[in-house]
């Protein structure tokens, strides 16, 4: 169980709308649908109908900062079982690159991998208290698109399993590809921030609002808040 879990739920029932894409950038395919991420009825390209509000108006101050430049929408919705397809799919990226298989690993090795695994992927839980982030509609993965259409590097790709995936990696390095890495890092948190999302502290690209982890961060930001998640795991993952 991880910090956040601790968060109590209150289930306002707020929908789960489409997001509109003309206003973004979107890769396409969509990058877990490539893999054979069963999504079912809904597609990853879906929000609870305030979050929605809240990255439309991200999206509006970064274009005041950055014109041309759009926030590029990597995943949001994502079912439980498209939360265990990617951790499965996870564990086994994570064996191949090794040269291993799954049947010659020791206990330790084992346990190393998941660890590895669980440091990015929330685990698939199905109880009602402990759901993943993005299965409450309220999470997003994102980075930025600049004014000539191509992915700002950010240093890490999305999902990397890696010390890299961590907001301030790059915070302290002198180097300045390390400190532009680090600038547009800053950049996509700033804009995502001031309209209300928090950011996973092990991950750059994952902003939540509304959620249990999004609570738990802005009581840690200020203890004199007592916030609780509006969102819980939708009933349609059931």
């Amino acid at each position: 169980m991880r910090p956040y879990h601790q968060i109590q739920i209150c289930e306002c029932g707020e929908p789960l709308v489409e997001i509109p894409l003309q206003l973004f950038a979107v890769e396409s395919p969509h990058p877990y649908e490539k893999l054979g991420a069963p999504y079912g009825v809904h597609s990853p390209y879906y929000l609870r109908q305030t979050v929605v509000e809240n990255l439309i108006q991200a999206q509006n101050y970064l274009q005041l900062l950055r014109p041309h430049w759009y926030i590029q929408i990597f995943d949001a919705y994502r079912p439980v079982a498209v939360q265990q397809f990617m951790v499965d799919y996870s564990f086994a990226q994570a064996l191949n690159e090794r040269g291993l298989t799954e049947a010659e690993l020791s206990p330790t090795q084992r346990q190393e991998l998941w660890e590895l695994v669980y440091q990015i992927w929330a685990a698939p839980s199905l109880d009602e208290k402990t759901p993943p982030p993005h299965s409450t509609g309220a999470a997003i993965d994102v980075t930025l698109v600049n004014e000539q259409g191509q992915i700002v590097d950010m240093g890490s790709p999305i999902d990397e399993m890696s010390a890299r995936s961590l907001p301030d990696y790059y915070a302290n390095n002198q180097d300045p590809q390390a400190q532009q890495y680090h600038a547009h890092r800053q950049l996509l948190c700033d804009v995502m921030l001031r309209a209300g999302f928090q950011r996973n502290p092990r991950e750059w690209w994952h902003f939540s609002f509304g959620d249990q982890m999004w609570a738990w961060l802005s009581n840690q930001s200020n203890p004199e808040n007592s916030f609780t998640a509006r969102y819980g795991r939708l009933k349609i993952d059931a």
